[in-house]
C-alpha cells in the first residue's frame, strides 16, 4: 500500500486497460512509428510510481512531465476534484465568476514575491506564454506607447507550442516546420558553454555577461520598439540550464533601464522544483509577469496562467468601468475542477512543506546525479533544485555518423522496458525532475536505474 494514496487501484486491475488499437491516436512529441513497434503504456499511478498495463511499477524520474510535484494519486486532490465535479462542473468566467477562482488567485498571489498579485488563468503553459506576450503588447498600448511591440526571447528557450511561444522560443525543432512565425521577434543568446560550465552544481560562475546582449538588441531595434523580454529562469526542456550567477540580476537592471517588461516562464520552475514557490523568490529577482502551469494542480487537471505586477494590471483599469479591459481569455479559464485541484495541491505543498523538502534534498540529489560523471558517453551534468540534465554522446547511424536523438529514444525504451524508470529525454539529454515527495532512497534508486540506462545505450 502506498503511503501517499492508500486507496490507489491495485496493479492487477491495470491489465484490462490495454487498448486493442494504437493507430487512431496521433501522439504529441512522439516518434509514433517507433512507439507502435514497442509501446510504453501506463495504466495507473501512485506516489512515486507509474503502473504499466502488465502491472509493473515504474519509478517516475520526471514528475510525469515536470508537473506531478506532489506525487501521483494524492487522495486530498482526488477528493477535491470529485467533490467539485458533483457541485459545479462548469461555470463561465466571461462576465461571471465562481468562488474557487478568486480563492485560488488570492492564494497564488500570496505565494508570488513582490507585488506580483494579479492572476489571469489559462489552461496550459503554452496558453500562459501567449497570454503574457499579449498582455505585454496591450500594456504598452494602454500606456500610450503603441510602438513597443517587439518581443525578445532566448536561444534554446521553450515557451510552449502556440505561435507566440514558438516565435519567442529558441528550440529549432519546435520552429522549423511552421513558417515565418510572428514578425518583430529577436533572441538573446543562450547561457550554456560546456567548456566553462561542465559538471556544475547549481548556478555556474561563468555567463552573467551574456545578459548584456540585450544592449546590442536595444541598439539594433531601439527600446521604443521593444515590449518585453521572456526567459525561463532555469531553462528546462532544453536540458536543464541553470542561470549563471548574476545573469538574472543584470537582465532585470537592463529591462528597467530601457523600460522593457521582463517575463519569467515559470511553468517548470514554479511550485517547488527549485526549492521555493517560484524561481523569482529563489533567485531574488522579481519579473513584471510570470507564467505558471504544471505543478499548480500537481498535473491532475490542466491549468496555467499569468501573475502580473500591480502596475501592469492597473494600466488596464483606466477606461470606462463598463468596458472590457482585456479582450482575451479561454472558455476553460479558471475551470472549477482545475481550481479545486489547485487549491488542494497548494494545501498539500503547505501541509507537507514540500518546497522546503525539495531544497533540503537538493544537495543529496545533486551529489547522486553528479556521481554519474565518468560513465561512458556522459558529456556533462547540470543540476539545481530537484532538476538535472545529463548530456549523452549521440549514437551513430549505419554510416558511422552522429544520429542525434537515436540514443535518446533508446534510453526511453531501455528505461521503461528494462530498468523500470520513466525518463524525460530532449534529444540525447536526460532531464530528471522527480516528484518532491522523493526520499533519499528514491533518489538513489533513480540514479542507479539511470546508470543502467546509460550503460545499456552507450
Amino acid at each position: 500500500m502506498n503511503e501517499h494514496n492508500p486507496h490507489a487501484a491495485s496493479t492487477s486491475q491495470s491489465t484490462s486497460l490495454a487498448p486493442n488499437d494504437l493507430d487512431a491516436f496521433w501522439m504529441p512529441f512522439t516518434a509514433n512509428r517507433a512507439f507502435r513497434a514497442r509501446p510504453r503504456l501506463i495504466a495507473g499511478a501512485e506516489g512515486m510510481h507509474y503502473v504499466t498495463v502488465d502491472g509493473r511499477r515504474i519509478l517516475d524520474g520526471a514528475a510525469g512531465l515536470w508537473c506531478c510535484n506532489a506525487g501521483h494519486g494524492r487522495e486530498p486532490i482526488v477528493r477535491a476534484i470529485q467533490a467539485q465535479a458533483a457541485q459545479l462542473d462548469f461555470s463561465p468566467t466571461f462576465q461571471y465568476g465562481h468562488p474557487a477562482a478568486f480563492t485560488l488567485a488570492s492564494r497564488l498571489a500570496e505565494l508570488a514575491p513582490g507585488d506580483l498579485n494579479h492572476v489571469f488563468f489559462a489552461n496550459s503553459g503554452s496558453e500562459a506564454a501567449d497570454t503574457a506576450l499579449k498582455i505585454a503588447i496591450a500594456y504598452w498600448q494602454a500606456r500610450g506607447k503603441a510602438t513597443k511591440t517587439r518581443l525578445i526571447g532566448r536561444e534554446r528557450g521553450y515557451h510552449g507550442v502556440g505561435f507566440g511561444g514558438i516565435s519567442v522560443g529558441g528550440i529549432s525543432g519546435n520552429r522549423k516546420s511552421f513558417g515565418t512565425l510572428l514578425a518583430g521577434v529577436d533572441h538573446l543568446p543562450h547561457t550554456y558553454n560546456r567548456a566553462e560550465q561542465a559538471f556544475t552544481h547549481g548556478q555556474p560562475a561563468w555567463g552573467a555577461h551574456l545578459a548584456d546582449e540585450l544592449e546590442r538588441l536595444v541598439a539594433l531595434h531601439d527600446a521604443s520598439t521593444i515590449a518585453a523580454v521572456i526567459v525561463e529562469p532555469m531553462a528546462g526542456s532544453t536540458g536543464v540550464l541553470p542561470p549563471p550567477q548574476g545573469y538574472l540580476e543584470r537582465l532585470r537592471a537592463l529591462c528597467d533601464r530601457h523600460d522593457i517588461l521582463l517575463i519569467y516562464d515559470e511553468v517548470i520552475t514554479g511550485f517547488g522544483r527549485l526549492g521555493a514557490p517560484f524561481a523569482a523568490e529563489r533567485f531574488g529577482v522579481v519579473p513584471d509577469m510570470l507564467t505558471f502551469a504544471k505543478g499548480v494542480t500537481s498535473g491532475t487537471v490542466p491549468m496555467g496562467g499569468v501573475i502580473a505586477r500591480a502596475g501592469v494590471f492597473e494600466a488596464f483599469m483606466q477606461g470606462p468601468p463598463h468596458m472590457i479591459e482585456l479582450f482575451h481569455g479561454y472558455t476553460y479559464s479558471a475551470h472549477p475542477l482545475a481550481c479545486a485541484a489547485g487549491l488542494a495541491a497548494l494545501d498539500l505543498y503547505r501541509d507537507e512543506d514540500l518546497f522546503a523538502r525539495a531544497r533540503k534534498l537538493e544537495k543529496a540529489f545533486g551529489d547522486a546525479v553528479q556521481a554519474l560523471k565518468g560513465l561512458p558517453g556522459v558529456l556533462d551534468i547540470r543540476n539545481i533544485g530537484l532538476a538535472a540534465g545529463i548530456d549523452l554522446a549521440p549514437a551513430k547511424d549505419d554510416a558511422g555518423k552522429d544520429a542525434p536523438g537515436k540514443r535518446g529514444l533508446a534510453a526511453i525504451e531501455s528505461g521503461f522496458h528494462d530498468h523500470d524508470v520513466l525518463l524525460r529525454l530532449g534529444g540525447d539529454t536526460i532531464a530528471l525532475s522527480p516528484p518532491l515527495i522523493a526520499s533519499e532512497d528514491d533518489i538513489a534508486a533513480l540514479v542507479d536505474r539511470v546508470a543502467g540506462v546509460i550503460a545499456a545505450t552507450g
